[in-house]
Order: C-alpha cells, then sequence, then structure tokens
C-alpha cells in the first residue's frame, strides 16, 4: 500500500456538495421520501414546497463565507406561504472539521432567535457530521416526532 510518495486515502469518504436532487426513503417505521436539493437549486426550491410536511436545512458550519448567503436562504423559506406551518430543522453541519463554528457561533450570526421569534412555523437546530454520523439519530427523532411516528 503505498511506499514513498503515496498519499494516503481517507477512511470515510468526503462528502461533497449536493448540486441536483436526490430521493431517499426512511422508515420511520412508515416510508418517508427524502428529497435532497443542493443550495445552488435555491430558484427550483419553492416547486417542492406544497410536497413538504418537514423541512430539513442544512449549512456548512465550517464555511463562514457562506454564512450570509445560507441565511439569506433560510429566510427565503421560512417567509414562504406554503411553508408557514411546517417544521423546520437547521442542521449545522460539518462539525467534525476543525475549523467548525460552534452552534453558540452559527445561532448568533444567523440571528437565530431573532429568526425563530420571527418566523410562523417552529424551528429546531442540531449539530451534525454527516461524515462521521454526529447528531444523525437526533435528526430521526426530530423526523419521527415531528411526523407523528412513534419512536
Amino acid at each position: 500500500r503505498g511506499g514513498r510518495g503515496a498519499r494516503p486515502q481517507p477512511a470515510v469518504p468526503v462528502p461533497v456538495p449536493q448540486v441536483g436532487t436526490n430521493l431517499t426513503d426512511l422508515r420511520l417505521p412508515r416510508r418517508v421520501t427524502v428529497r435532497e436539493l443542493g443550495g445552488c437549486m435555491g430558484p427550483i426550491w419553492p416547486s417542492y414546497y406544497s410536497e413538504c410536511s418537514a423541512l430539513l436545512f442544512v449549512v456548512d458550519a465550517s464555511n463562514p463565507a457562506q454564512v450570509s448567503s445560507s441565511c439569506i436562504q433560510l429566510l427565503s423559506v421560512l417567509s414562504a406561504a406554503p411553508l408557514a406551518s411546517v417544521p423546520v430543522l437547521v442542521l449545522f453541519n460539518k462539525i467534525d472539521l476543525p475549523c467548525y463554528m460552534s452552534l453558540v457561533e452559527m445561532k448568533s450570526l444567523f440571528r437565530m432567535q431573532d429568526m425563530v421569534s420571527c418566523a410562523t412555523q417552529p424551528i429546531t437546530m442540531l449539530e451534525t457530521s454527516a461524515r462521521d454520523g454526529t447528531g444523525l439519530a437526533e435528526v430521526l427523532r426530530w423526523l419521527r416526532s415531528t411526523l407523528r411516528e412513534p419512536c
């Protein structure tokens, strides 16, 4: 494996930004379809709002340069009439990276207290790592609870 000059292979695949749309079915215990739309697909997000029972909004907590655009996108989503009563889970992802911003920092940068007080829908926030699975059990618990599924 290797020898001189060989590059070490990552133990876990590196997540890449979502640029299209993916569908994933979960059993919670009933079947729930999760539609993943990348941030660059923001202009078409409204075409899916009417089908939405719960919303997971993922933010890269390791990229401070992206915070302002993510905040604007989230405000746009929260102000959409079809989502006025849809529960929202904001996931601050990539907490496994050494450069991630903590939940306290992200809440401050997003002015989450103001956002939550002005929003018509319930908003929950969690820290996650798609790479190592941190927080995923809490996400599933939130989905079960939000979609009225027994745990």
